[in-house]
């Protein structure tokens, strides 16, 4: 019999106890992404592959939960059943190990966050906790089928394409069954540390920078950055893909510099959805010549001025060449642009090493527990989204927001 208390380097765990025994794997987990659930099943197809997760619509809306992961499971022969308010974290491999732990199945949990937890072996250690799940698993209701799986998968994408917004009528709603768990679960929340990509999207042009004075809202309802980043006429924006952090930074004067104001969560650019239509334009008419999006959701804004947010000047003198992820790239190979400054003239975003998404991340949030957010109230009188159609709130002319 082995008892183990380990507090980092799951994924070292679960790759272990997969090599030892993938005959029969049982898991209880609120949230899977899509990378770790690609690493359950490099030890090959489980004979017995049982999951029981949330289905908590608004989670995978939020991108903390995946979609995809659960697809990919389902396709590779798993049974999958959902149970409401679901916090546990149990994973068994065969009859001989089972691990415990805080740690969901999140590249955050797995490989970076302080996770608490044992690894147990041994009989009298590993038959309780299939007892667990067994009575968790009678509790959960049906298992998901692919035709369930593409209706959410539609309604989730028609909710971020809409923007997501925060107030509570918005919310998708939860399709797991209720096993009578008190509701105590947290609700999962966006930024995680799983993002694959992130991007400082600047507002404004060297000609036309705002006044570090300037409200975030007003910021916020002149550009449209809370529903869209935008893009000039005849460059389609192809780099940031589903899942993408986009940081919303302003171009500001007396000092120069980039404020960033705010964050939101990447859709792929799609041609015609993402174009703009002649309700935006006749709104915001420099959109004729920034017709291109990619649409944003589960926004969030600093509350207060432009200057409240974070400096974009800051983040270069802190990290240098480490800032961004093309001049990382340059100062590994020997050869091409170092300075981070030199990296983003004359384009609309620039992209974040790993580095500077860790350090943005870090000092957006110093900025928003300092200053607050933007309240579901202030944000609601913004002009949301339709994809059946535009129904703007106000007209608001406005100056270049590429």
């Amino acid at each position: 019999m082995i008892f183990r208390l380990v507090d980092h380097a799951w994924d070292k765990e679960i790759d272990s106890g997969l090599a030892a025994d993938h005959s029969a794997v049982r898991i209880v987990c609120p949230f899977i992404k899509r990378r770790t659930a690609a690493r359950l099943l490099a030890h090959g197809r489980p004979e017995t592959l049982q999951v029981i997760t949330r289905f908590d619509l608004d989670d995978f809306s939020a991108g903390v939960s995946d979609i995809l992961a659960l697809r990919s499971l389902l396709e590779h022969g798993g049974r999958i059943r959902g149970l409401r308010n679901l916090h546990a974290k149990l994973y068994v491999f065969g009859q001989s190990r089972a691990i415990v732990t805080s740690a969901n199945l999140t590249e955050a949990a797995m490989a970076h966050n302080h996770e608490l937890g044992v690894v147990a072996e041994g009989k009298d250690l590993v038959d309780p906790c299939l007892s667990y799940f067994d009575r968790l698993w009678g509790r959960s209701g049906e298992d998901l089928n692919l035709a369930r799986l593409e209706s959410w998968e539609a309604k989730v994408t028609k909710h971020q394409a809409e923007g997501a917004r925060a107030d509570p009528a918005s919310r998708l709603g939860d399709e797991g069954a209720d096993g009578g768990l008190l509701a105590v679960a947290p609700r999962g929340e966006p930024w995680s540390g799983d993002a694959e990509q992130s991007f400082v999207k600047l507002f404004g042009e060297g000609d036309n920078r705002a006044f570090w004075t300037m409200p975030v809202f007003t910021e916020v309802d002149r550009s449209g950055s809370h529903r869209a980043c935008t893009y000039p006429k005849g460059k389609r924006p192809r780099k940031a893909q589903d899942g993408a952090i986009m940081f919303m930074g302003r171009m500001v004067q007396e000092p120069n510099d980039i404020l960033i104001y705010g964050r939101a969560i990447a859709l792929a650019h799609m041609p015609q959805r993402d174009d703009a239509t002649p309700a935006d334009i006749a709104r915001r008419s420099w959109k004729k010549d920034w017709p291109h999006y990619v649409r944003v959701h589960h926004a969030e804004f600093v509350d207060g001025t432009l200057a409240n947010g974070v400096s974009l000047n800051a983040l270069m003198e802190a990290l240098e060449s480490d800032a961004f992820r093309v001049t990382q790239e340059h100062a590994r190979r020997g050869e091409g642009n170092t300075n981070p400054r030199h990296a983003y003239r004359q384009q609309p975003q620039v992209e974040l090493s790993r580095e500077g998404f860790a350090w943005m991340s870090a000092a957006l949030d110093r900025a928003f527990a300092e200053h607050g957010k933007l309240s579901p109230e202030i944000l609601a009188k913004l002009d949301w989204p339709s994809l059946a159609s535009e129904h703007p709130a106000s007209s608001s002319a406005g100056t270049p927001g590429g």
